[in-house]
């Protein structure tokens, strides 16, 4: 597992690199503020279409084959959108990224093969944590070698870079990672993906997890949309001490992903562990609007950076071993899908109660949604024992 959290972790560095520079790409080409917010938007709306196809195929041909494809996609993505030379040509190169990213889905499946199910949150943490030190060190690099002078910025050469590290990441799986799809498992029927969404909604458990996973997910997105705006109008910050506050909530998220989340599971369980994170993210959605001043506000978001860090592996966890064997990247996929979909409309809808009720409406209306998912998460029944794979004829 350290192999495939490097792995991942270098890929998802080249991730954070671009996205803070996207609007200053689609400035470049005079681009609206609607344009620019689409922009944002089109990597989510393309991977929650195809992230149940890439898990799918996951469990048929193995996980290493879609990392690489993903992994691939991603760079050529990447050097599309550092030569881009049109709009269209930065609309396209999101849209491929997005609808080639399969590498998430695909990871979690690989961490599921290679783990008991006792030990599941501990690898999915894993996962969080590259998210969270990849949204830490690519966001800073990405400025650093763009610049600060926006006439003048260098938005070539992160898109480069970015490229050049998804290539790093292809070739760590090409040649440093075992595949870890059990051997020998009987071929699924092929199915559709609205197919694969109805049979996980069939499932009551299961739908109950992925609607936890919607909801938390809608909230926290919806959060990180409109922060900026919030904190220029109750601090007058700028740029630079917003992302002090985001890298921040990347250390904590990570570390808690990283490192403690390994003792907490054994002690408390990941139900347990799923309806804490979900407090402390209301708690913290809540206590933004009350910030006066720069303490209160370190206590919301540490709040909010801990409570995501013990519900996202845990949850992540008890999807999986809510899989069969032999389905594992399917449910995965449409998890991020899920997911997906979350990032799309958390955005509109934080902006929408923004505009339309004042700054403090959408950490609200967050924390209304959190409480949903943690009424949801009492009295998960526990998972049962996982059925063995059935060998192939």
């Amino acid at each position: 597992m350290p192999i495939l959290f490097l792995i991942v972790l270098i890929d998802l560095i080249g991730f954070g690199l671009v996205i803070p520079l996207l609007p200053f790409y689609a400035e470049r080409f005079s681009a609206s503020p609607q344009e620019v917010t689409v922009l944002m938007a089109t990597y989510s709306l393309a991977q929650m279409l195809t992230a149940p196809i890439w898990g799918r195929l996951s469990d048929r041909v193995g996980r290493r084959p879609v990392l690489m494809v993903s992994m691939g996609a991603s760079a050529i993505a990447y050097l599309w959108l550092g030569l881009a030379g049109a709009l269209w040509m930065l609309f396209a190169a999101r849209a491929l990224g997005g609808a080639c990213a399969g590498n998430i889905a695909a990871a979690n499946a690989y961490i599921a093969d290679v783990t008991p199910p006792e030990k599941r949150a501990q690898g999915m943490g894993l996962i969080g944590a590259a998210f969270g030190l990849g949204f830490i060190i690519g966001p800073a690099l990405g400025g650093v070698v763009a610049g600060n002078n926006l006439a003048t910025a260098d938005l070539s050469s992160p898109g480069l870079i970015a490229c050049g590290l998804s290539l790093t990441a292809f070739l760590g799986v090409l040649f440093a990672l075992k595949e870890s799809l059990p051997q020998g498992l009987a071929p699924r029927p092929r199915k559709g993906r609205v197919a694969a969404l109805r049979d996980a909604l069939g499932r009551k458990t299961l739908a109950r997890l992925l609607l936890i996973f919607f909801l938390a997910i809608l909230a926290f997105g919806g959060m990180e949309a409109v922060f900026a705006l919030w904190a220029m109008a109750q601090f007058g910050w700028g740029p630079e001490q917003i992302g002090y506050v985001f890298t921040y909530v990347g250390v904590l998220s990570a570390v808690m992903q990283g490192g403690l989340i390994r003792r907490l599971v054994p002690r408390f369980g990941e139900e347990k562990l799923l309806f804490a994170g979900l407090s402390f993210i209301a708690l913290g959605l809540v206590a933004i609007p009350l910030a006066r001043d720069l303490p209160v506000l370190v206590i919301a978001v540490s709040l909010l950076a801990l409570g995501m860090g013990a519900m996202q592996p845990s949850l992540n966890s008890l999807i999986s071993r809510r899989a069969g064997v032999e389905e594992q990247g399917e449910v995965m996929g449409v998890a991020q899908s899920i997911a997906s979909l979350s990032r799309v409309l958390g955005p509109l809808l934080a902006g929408a109660l923004f505009a339309g009720l004042g700054r403090d409406a959408p950490f609200l209306a967050g924390m209304a949604l959190v409480v949903v998912a943690g009424v949801l998460g009492l009295g998960i029944p526990p998972a049962e024992p996982a059925a063995q794979p059935k060998p192939a004829e």
